[in-house]
């Protein structure tokens, strides 16, 4: 993911997510539009992937749809973000 849009993953932003996933012969394709609560970079239970700390580390997003369920995604090399309204700025004190 391109670091210019991992910045804008703050809570607040509307964004709209594409996961594809990759079949033998076809392609499932996803939209998801929600609003962000919360982006990270977290370790799997995977212990075999030899990386940070011994950890698969992934980009998790946390978005609350327009109905109010609450959905997280792992965002992969087949998944496209798209921020349609960035998050409003903090008011100041």
């Amino acid at each position: 993911m391109d670091d210019s849009i991992r910045k804008q993953l703050t809570p607040g932003a509307r964004v709209c997510v594409t996961q594809q996933i990759p079949h033998r012969d076809k392609t499932w394709v996803d939209k998801i539009a929600g609003v962000v609560l919360e982006y990270s970079q977290k370790p799997t239970g995977s212990w075999f992937a030899h990386s940070k700390g011994d950890k698969l580390w992934l980009d998790r997003l946390k978005l609350q749809l327009p109905d109010g369920e609450l959905m997280t995604l792992i965002l992969d090399e087949y998944t496209a973000v798209e921020i349609v309204e960035p998050a409003a700025p903090a008011a100041s004190a």
